[in-house]
């Protein structure tokens, strides 16, 4: 069954938002009062930041942009799908009242538009990032080019971006207290084979005094390079065949090391896991 969440390729902000996704919804517009709303206790943003400047603005003009609400039929309340910042700055303004698109919605359609809504953001870090993807992955199955259409961005980008989601906590933690923020950086310690060695080229990198990309890349280019070299252009690397299954694999650069092959594997169990299990 196709989902009804965020229209591919439409932002939050997008005009066409709203009419794609009531399309594929029963909507209403109306306007409730602010006492009556509620925020989504799924929701992955925390912080939501000065909300000031916001409420000036509304007090001036009002709530230009209407925000996205669900019903709870019993309470006879609604729970906010997207907007939340705009709600509290209204509640902050003194409005009474907010004016509403109200969503006939199921409640994993909400927590994935909540997702999706987080994603949108510009202040995000590296690490927020990385866990909103994951969670659209874990939570809906999508697969890295679903993700893509529907947040605009690369597949690359969201590809990267779940490497670094998929770090061992350990090594996560490492690198929180080395207070290494760099997406580049963080993807060279994504490629290492595996924890250890995740562990090991973080120390390096501590122990050269730089956490650039260059310095890491370095590093990475001389644990590679202490490795064999495995196969040249176009030649078959493995061929295996059992219970009806058969694999082989195939190197499509000049040369390559160990560790680059160790890596692919990695990734491609990673993938074969997450896609049949």
């Amino acid at each position: 069954m196709p989902k009804r969440g965020l229209p591919s390729g439409a932002g939050l902000k997008d005009l066409h938002y709203v009419e794609e996704l009531t399309k594929a919804s029963r909507a209403v517009g109306r306007t409730i009062p602010v006492d009556r709303i509620e925020p989504n206790p799924d929701q992955p943003r925390t912080e939501m930041g000065n909300l000031e400047e916001l409420a000036d603005s509304i007090r001036q003009r009002g709530v230009l942009e209407p925000i996205l609400v669900v019903a709870n039929r019993e309470r006879g309340t609604w729970t906010i799908v997207a907007g939340e910042r705009r709600w509290r700055a209204a509640c902050l303004a003194g409005l009474s009242e907010i004016p509403c698109i109200e969503l006939d919605l199921s409640e994993n359609d909400v927590a994935e538009i909540a997702l999706i809504e987080n994603l949108q953001r510009k202040d995000l870090t590296v690490w927020e990032e990385a866990d909103g993807l994951a969670a659209l992955v874990r939570r809906f199955g999508y697969t890295h080019d679903e993700i893509a259409k529907k947040i605009g961005r690369s597949r690359s980008s969201v590809t990267e971006a779940l490497a670094i989601a998929n770090l061992p906590e350990r090594v996560r933690q490492r690198c929180v207290q080395m207070n290494i923020n760099a997406k580049s950086t963080l993807l060279e310690v994504a490629r290492q084979f595996d924890e250890k060695a995740m562990m090991e080229f973080l120390s390096s990198l501590e122990a050269s005094g730089s956490f650039s990309r260059e310095q890491a890349r370095k590093i990475s280019v001389r644990t590679k390079s202490s490795s064999k070299k495995l196969l040249n252009r176009e030649k078959k690397v493995y061929s295996f065949s059992r219970g009806g299954f058969r694999v082989e694999l195939f190197s499509s650069n000049e040369s390559f090391s160990r560790v680059d092959l160790e890596c692919f594997l990695r990734d491609f169990f990673s993938e074969l896991e997450r896609r049949l299990f």
